[in-house]
């Protein structure tokens, strides 16, 4: 449970969702949360592809141990396509976002995400959650697809398509915020070859893009391994990760460094809101908080959850040796390691 009156905290993460540079940001949005905490992971950016659970899937078994000192309960929701079984718009599909205390939207396709869920019941409900105190994390193609507009990054860079624009779902526009979010913005895969800053269009394409968008449009763009924390409470932001923000509003660009903040009025008319505006009355009442225990358990090191990541990193490249020293390095500080199929449990280590 997150303790918080008013929204939740949104954080827009420029890539690196399941990588240890995020977990600044996921300590940012959990610091006043009490355990268990109930975490909803959408599989909408992903729907198109066959294994979207799996996509989901890793996120969940990230958060597991990241957030291991909170036992999140995660639930994925499988609202992937409309028109289907599991529709954005089938009850069924979102339920477990009713008592969520952390949304999570990642990887897949921008514009696909955004034609899925725009005025969906899966959206509806997300957006009462958050109001009701609920903290929302988006990643790469969710980031893209929350914002005024979407950049269509596979059509164009994919595809070959003409340089244009797309809806996004607008998250911010019920704040005074119509805002244009590029994640992946110092992007560098294309190496001295190809360009592939400003989320894979490259400074030339991406220039002809900003020319397309509405006068007056503020654009944030999001370097890797970087978060945007942003508190409509407060009324502020902060840069959290490796890199920083760079805000472009009225021909103006300025860089925001990580660790550092700003006024949410810095990008445009920024206002707080009734709650209830513009949601179903139903949805409102349905995704209301509702009371529940809170069983204690012990609370692990962040040092310790620090090894057992370091220790998945050595599993996952093969590196045995590597993992064997982490779990001794773990045991000397008084844990022990359990690993699963589906991820590692840590317990505190038996000295009897």
């Amino acid at each position: 449970m997150i303790m918080t009156e008013g929204p939740g905290l949104i954080a827009l993460l420029g890539s690196g969702e399941t990588a240890p540079s995020s977990g600044v940001v996921y300590d940012r949005l959990t610091a006043r949360a009490q355990a268990p905490l109930q975490v909803s992971i959408l599989e909408t950016p992903a729907g198109f592809q066959p294994n979207s659970d799996r996509v989901a899937g890793k996120v969940a078994d990230f958060l597991r141990v990241r957030l291991q000192n909170l036992r999140p309960e995660v639930a994925l929701l499988p609202a992937r396509a409309r028109g289907t079984i599991h529709s954005p718009d089938a009850p069924a599909a979102s339920a477990a976002m009713l008592q969520s205390d952390l949304i999570f939207l990642g990887p897949g396709s921008p514009t696909y995400a955004a034609r899925q869920l725009a005025g969906s019941l899966a959206w509806q409900r997300l957006q009462a959650r958050h109001r009701h105190g609920a903290a929302v994390v988006t990643a790469s193609a969710a980031t893209v697809a929350v914002g005024a507009l979407a950049l269509p990054v596979y059509e164009i860079y994919k595809v070959g398509a003409e340089l244009h624009w797309q809806p996004g779902l607008n998250l911010l526009a019920p704040y005074g915020l119509s805002v244009v979010f590029v994640p992946h913005w110092d992007n560098a895969e294309g190496g001295a070859e190809l360009d592939t800053s400003r989320c894979y269009m490259g400074q030339g394409r991406y220039a002809q893009l900003v020319a397309l968008l509405p006068t007056g449009q503020t654009v944030v763009g999001i370097d890797e391994h970087t978060g945007l924390v942003l508190d409509l409470v407060a009324g502020r932001a902060e840069v959290l990760g490796r890199g920083g923000v760079t805000i472009m509003r009225g021909g103006v660009a300025r860089v925001v460094p990580h660790k550092e903040g700003f006024d949410l009025g810095d990008l445009g008319p920024f206002h707080m809101i009734d709650a209830r505006e513009g949601l179903p009355a139903e949805v409102w009442a349905e995704t209301k908080r509702r009371p529940r225990a809170v069983p204690v358990a012990p609370t692990v090191p962040d040092e310790v959850l620090a090894l057992v990541e370091e220790r998945q990193s050595a599993r996952a490249r093969r590196d045995w040796v590597a993992a064997d020293v982490l779990r001794a390095q773990i045991a000397a500080v008084g844990w022990q390691v359990k690993d699963t199929p589906s991820r590692p449990i840590i317990e505190p280590l038996d000295r009897e």
